[in-house]
């Protein structure tokens, strides 16, 4: 085996490696974020009860919004993973 051929396997299962890194740190990423979001509400709706409706549409939009780039996150990993 010549050590180009050993450097190109090496750079193939780092490639993998990145990609299914960072598609794990975006779920973990969106989850916490998400989380943060939903007792931000929660904290907000018991302070001020009769805001809640507002407060809850807020909440989906903004929980949307935090998974939404995280599925560009993961599918971008999943691309690293596929194309390697």
């Amino acid at each position: 085996m010549s050590l180009m051929t050993v450097l190109a396997e090496i750079q193939f299962g780092y490639s993998h490696m990145g990609g299914a890194i960072g598609a794990g740190l975006a779920a973990i990423g969106a989850g916490i974020g998400i989380g943060q979001i939903g007792k931000g509400a929660v904290e907000a709706i018991a302070r001020q009860p009769e805001a809640s409706n507002d407060i809850r549409a807020n909440m989906i939009l903004t929980a949307a919004f935090v998974e939404g780039v995280a599925l560009f996150a993961v599918i971008a990993g999943l691309l690293a993973v596929l194309k390697g």
